[in-house]
């Protein structure tokens, strides 16, 4: 993977998700930190859509996760995504809600927003994603995988 890419649109924010996808594995956490309106659900958008999720992908900020089932295995084999966002949760409510269930998936692959907020939960293997505001319309996206 490339540690670091530069986008001014959302368009080409979504065209690093869907080249990312094709390099993910199940089994894999994805964590994408950043500030709000950082690009965090439109890298995601190009994820689920290179993997052949179901529209409409849409922040699951007030339903805490939202499982996309693929009509049909990815090219990597990864069958689930589960899309979460802990900005209103705390890691004792993720824990509850199923997380270590999630990343346990062999089949699955976990986008998670906002990790600062659960970082004890998280497992040391993962793929971090760190997207950075730029100026009104530049985006830095950096990808470390640990």
């Amino acid at each position: 993977m490339l540690p670091l890419y530069h986008t001014h649109t959302k368009e080409e924010t979504q065209k690093i998700g869907k080249t990312l996808a094709q390099e993910l594995v199940p089994g894999v956490l994805v964590t994408l930190a950043g500030d709000l309106g950082a690009g965090k659900t439109t890298l995601t958008q190009g994820i689920l859509e290179a993997l052949g999720a179901e529209k409409p992908y849409t922040s699951p900020t007030f339903v805490i996760m939202k499982e996309y089932s693929l009509p049909v295995a990815s090219q990597n084999g990864i069958k689930r995504v589960y899309h979460v966002d802990t900005y209103r949760i705390e890691a004792k409510d993720l824990e509850h809600l199923g997380f270590e269930e999630w990343c346990s998936d062999l089949n699955g692959l976990v986008i998670l927003e906002w990790p600062k907020r659960v970082q004890k939960l998280l497992p040391e293997k993962r793929v971090d994603i760190t997207l950075i505001q730029k100026g009104q319309s530049e985006r830095e996206i950096q990808i470390v995988q640990r």
